[in-house]
Order: C-alpha cells, then sequence, then structure tokens
C-alpha cells in the first residue's frame, strides 16, 4: 500500500485551494474529464504531488521555473526516484508548455496513460458556458 502521510493533509489542502493558473488550467480544462479518479495536491510518502492517477499510478507535475535550478533537480530526481519505489510514473511538464503548447501536453497524458480524446468525459452544460 502507498504511505499517506497525514502530517501533510493541512498543506494538501492550502494547495488545492492556492492552485497556480497553470495547475487549474490543466485541471479544469482537461483532467477533470479524464474517465479515472484524478487527485489533486495528493500526498504520497514524504510529498505532496501535483495531480496523481492512483489507477494508472501516475503523477502528473506542474513545475515553474524555480524547477530549473540545480537544487530543484536534485529534489525532483530525488522525489521521483522515491515514487518510482513505488511504481509511480511521474510526468513533468513546464508552466510554459502548459501555457504555450497545451494539446501537446493533453495529448501526451493521454498516450502515456492509454486513453485517447474520445474516452474524456463530455463538457456539462455548465461548463460549455463558462468556457
Amino acid at each position: 500500500m502507498i504511505p499517506y502521510n497525514r502530517k501533510l493533509i493541512n498543506n494538501a489542502q492550502e494547495l488545492r485551494k492556492n492552485m497556480t493558473p497553470e495547475e487549474k488550467h490543466l485541471w479544469y480544462d482537461f483532467l477533470k474529464r479524464l474517465p479515472c479518479t484524478v487527485k489533486r495536491q495528493h500526498n504520497i510518502d514524504n510529498y505532496i504531488v501535483d495531480f496523481y492517477i492512483p489507477k494508472k499510478k501516475v503523477v502528473i507535475e506542474v513545475d515553474g521555473i524555480q524547477h530549473n535550478s540545480a537544487e530543484h533537480i536534485e529534489a525532483d530526481a530525488k522525489r521521483d526516484a522515491v515514487l518510482a519505489e513505488w511504481d509511480i510514473t511521474v510526468l513533468r511538464y513546464s508552466n510554459e508548455s502548459i501555457n504555450k503548447s497545451f494539446a501537446y501536453v493533453a495529448q501526451d497524458i493521454l498516450n502515456k496513460i492509454g486513453l485517447s480524446f474520445e474516452d474524456l468525459k463530455p463538457l456539462t452544460r455548465r461548463e460549455k458556458y463558462i468556457y
């Protein structure tokens, strides 16, 4: 069983309330429509991941520019290695790729989890009106 750190619950809740614009875009405009459960700001072991698809054992991380620093690259590699011990695959996308190549990011995620655009849930009447 994948460990769930209860000490991180409050932090995860705060992160859900304060998602970045890129995380919101990915969530509301794509991930929310997947036909499988996607958990936002979910804690695994001693980490809080941006999005987790338990059925596929896939984590999706949305990385800001700070992740390009040597310190963050090393920390991300360590975190990815810990998640790999639980057979979890980590997909990383930069804020820039979400902003400039959203369709590519969505297609890449679908390819990696074995789904297609036809598998997405349809937009509700309300969502069609909003978007």
